[in-house]
């Protein structure tokens, strides 16, 4: 059996999409894996057109992202209108065109990704790959480059296996045959003291505060948790801290939140084995801002402007109440007769606000 798939007809189609008059940018929301997976394109295709970079459209703000981009050089650039009016291609890596504003805005000619579709959000590119059975997209350009006979330099390797590493939660979260193959190739390759470094890159010395912030402030509901930490300096100190509330004992899942700029920012954790994390997202706030993720990890940004004057912790509680409303009254039998149905109605509302 081949180590990975033969994709050589397929790639070949991807690079006849370019020539060398061209100037392509690949966009990302940065985290691991999507640098990792941006890098690696950038190898494969930085021959094939005038000149390649990477540009990101959040903020970058976590100490491993930071130590990764440094250790491992990673040319990236924040993206602008006027760096975007210089380049004729894009490519995406790591998202699909839905997921940032910034990105429906672009005509992608690449798209790759391991997030899970949405059919009433597809996605149109000139040449496209999305498998929501990776773990990681790093998964999928490392079996790219396989493919095409390019063996990655110390640096890239080191991003790819890095990559791999943290959108798996190092094999914890769900993956597939193709991450542990291209985990086990990269490790050939890759720096193990580089890797060591930005691993215990994790926090900064400022962000200790808001640990203890987040403690006085947590509301366990049964076997979850539900974090408002108000105004944060970066969305990615939600990230960490519902990584962190996800570790306690009997604490299957949580909403950890806060206000950044303009925006209501929720990050959602959970174990995989009872919510899916994904759908909650989307169904507390689909409606009103963009929100969706995997069944173990999520995430929300809903607009100021779209909650009124409602205080965002109630606003989140509130919308938690409805989902688990509409799902009790979902999963009751059809009742007999109207009296029955209103009783069912009413005790459901009664237990809305508790989450087991």
């Amino acid at each position: 059996m081949a180590y990975f798939r033969n994709l050589g007809s397929k790639l070949n189609d991807m690079i006849k999409l370019f020539n060398k008059d061209e100037r392509l940018l690949i966009l990302i929301n940065a985290d691991p894996d999507a640098l990792a997976s941006a890098m690696a394109l950038k190898r494969i295709l930085y021959r094939k057109v005038q000149t390649v970079a990477i540009a990101h459209v959040n903020e970058i703000s976590r100490p491993d992202n930071l130590a990764m981009i440094k250790l491992l050089r990673i040319p990236i650039l924040k993206l602008t209108p006027l760096l975007a009016a210089q380049y004729d291609r894009f490519a995406l890596v790591d998202s699909q065109p839905h997921h940032h504003p910034q990105f429906e805005k672009i005509k992608f000619s690449v798209v790759l990704d391991h997030h899970p579709l949405k059919k009433e959000k597809p996605v149109e590119a000139l040449y496209m790959e999305i498998n929501p059975d990776y773990g990681a997209t790093s998964s999928l350009l490392t079996e790219y480059l396989y493919n095409l006979n390019i063996r990655p330099g110390k640096l890239l390797a080191t991003a790819l296996l890095y990559g791999i590493k943290t959108d798996t939660q190092s094999f914890e979260r769900k993956f597939c045959d193709v991450d542990i193959r291209a985990f086990r190739y990269l490790t050939k390759f890759y720096n193990p003291l580089l890797l060591q470094k930005i691993v215990r890159s994790e926090f900064h010395k400022e962000w200790l505060k808001y640990f203890s912030l987040a403690f006085r402030k947590v509301k366990l509901m049964g076997n979850g948790a539900s974090v408002f930490m108000g105004k944060v300096e970066s969305p990615d100190i939600l990230v960490i801290l519902a990584d962190f509330f996800l570790r306690i004992h009997n604490i299957s899942w949580d909403i950890v939140s806060g206000i950044h700029q303009n925006s209501l920012v929720v990050v959602f954790r959970g174990d995989g084995l009872r919510k899916d994390m994904g759908k909650m997202a989307s169904q507390m706030f689909g409606n009103i801002g963009t929100a969706g993720g995997h069944k173990q990890m999520a995430r929300a940004e809903i607009s100021l402007d779209k909650i009124d004057n409602t205080h965002c912790q109630q606003f989140i509680l509130q919308r938690l109440s409805e989902i688990n409303l509409k799902k009790r009254i979902k999963s009751k039998k059809p009742a007999g007769n109207g009296v029955t149905a209103l009783k069912e109605k009413n005790d459901a509302e009664k237990k809305a606000c508790s989450e087991e």
